[in-house]
């Protein structure tokens, strides 16, 4: 089957009951046949559902759907985007360890690198996504993971997969994708060659703002290697969440359609707006890797980011403007929502680090929802006309 049919058609097996769609599994724990068997599974020896925060019948069925549309050999299901992240790191690297990875990350990811991982002796070397000649040069002997967001958060700058998964093969560190934006409908890192890809499944996955998720998918050892982590620090999925976000999973490709569609128009209508100064979006011509973007991404995303002209007074103005679309940290959500990444979901970096990645006081980040594409132009439109001194 295609991927659209196995998005519908992949799910924990059927009970006794019959049932068309999957059940929940609302339980903590499940039972033994006997007592040879309960040894058996905690040996390994035999598989099988024994805790949920090991796995669960919902935990498996949403992992095995992404693990598919990837193109992975395993996976594994978090409390949340920010726990997968965690995890994929924390549970692979030791102390003395060195991480490099692109300047251009989401403010929870850089606090991680910051202010977190350096207390257990891991460090990072940031290097900028539109210099990769200096990349090879931040690499160490002790160099064990890169990691980076394709496209970022907020500033949609795109980092070459196919060249980095080349120079992989070189110096043999783990390649670790965030591809939260791109989702796997629009991009699949693993064919490039990276080792682990993680998603806030919040955010795109999810679709429509219920509940939190996280998953890690790539190779079988390292998911070996993190199922161990995992199993003792607890960051588990709850059923409810990943029964909610795989029923979502079954529609991604048709709302991706759309949130495309609907950004490439804000996009080029917001660079004709002369109260705007800059607007990134990666299938727009005047992006500055909208090659890259055309030959590694099926489309351009749902996100867009544009610099309104009056700096942080007038960006203020302009979010308050706004009649129907929402302001909101999330993103990926049917319904479209502002951010300004400076005042809150980047607000920790210093000024100086939110220009390094493109965030200014007059940024604002678009996460185009499936509206229909007249009333979010009219919205957008009237805000900036109206928020004029």
């Amino acid at each position: 089957m295609k991927e659209q049919s196995k998005l519908i058609r992949t799910q924990a097996p059927r009970s006794s009951n019959r049932e068309h769609s999957v059940p929940l599994y609302l339980t903590s724990s499940f039972v033994f046949d006997d007592a040879e068997h309960g040894r058996a599974m905690f040996a390994d020896e035999v598989e099988g559902n024994i805790y949920s925060r090991y796995s669960n019948p919902n935990t498996s069925e949403f992992i095995e759907k992404v693990r598919d549309f990837e193109g992975a050999e395993a996976g594994l299901a978090f409390s949340s985007g920010m726990a997968a992240v965690f995890a994929s790191i924390a549970g692979l690297l030791r102390s003395g360890d060195h991480i490099v990875a692109f300047r251009s990350i989401f403010g929870s990811t850089h606090q991680l690198f910051t202010q977190l991982l350096p207390r257990w002796g891991i460090t990072t070397t940031y290097v900028d996504a539109s210099k990769p000649e200096d990349f090879e040069a931040a690499l160490r002997p002790e160099t064990k993971m890169v990691f980076l967001e394709t496209p970022s958060n907020p500033g949609l700058e795109l980092v070459d997969l196919e060249w980095l998964g080349n120079l992989k093969k070189k110096h043999n560190f783990i390649l670790n994708v965030d591809n939260c934006f791109a989702t796997p409908y629009l991009q699949k890192p693993i064919q490039f060659g990276a080792d682990l890809v993680s998603h806030s499944a919040t955010k795109y996955m999810d679709g429509q703002g219920r509940v939190l998720g996280g998953v890690v998918v790539g190779r079988k050892d390292l998911m070996k290697e993190l199922m161990f982590f995992i199993r003792h620090t607890g960051p588990a999925m709850s059923p409810f969440n990943a029964w909610t976000i795989s029923k979502s999973l079954e529609t991604l490709a048709v709302r991706m359609d759309r949130h495309c569609s609907n950004a490439l128009k804000v996009a080029e209508t917001l660079e004709q707006h002369p109260e705007v100064e800059v607007v990134r979006y990666p299938f727009l011509p005047s992006h500055p890797q909208y090659e890259l973007a055309k030959r590694q991404m099926k489309q351009g995303g749902g996100i867009v980011t544009f610099i309104v002209k009056g700096g942080f007074e007038r960006a203020k103005r302009f979010m308050d403007a706004l009649q129907m679309i929402m302001l909101s940290p999330n993103l990926g959500d049917t319904r479209s929502i502002a951010t300004h990444p400076a005042s809150t979901t980047h607000s920790k970096l210093s000024d100086a680090e939110r220009a390094q990645i493109g965030i200014f006081p007059g940024s604002i980040r678009i996460s185009v929802g499936l509206e229909d594409i007249d009333d979010i132009l009219t919205d957008l439109t009237e805000a900036l006309n109206n928020s004029i001194n």
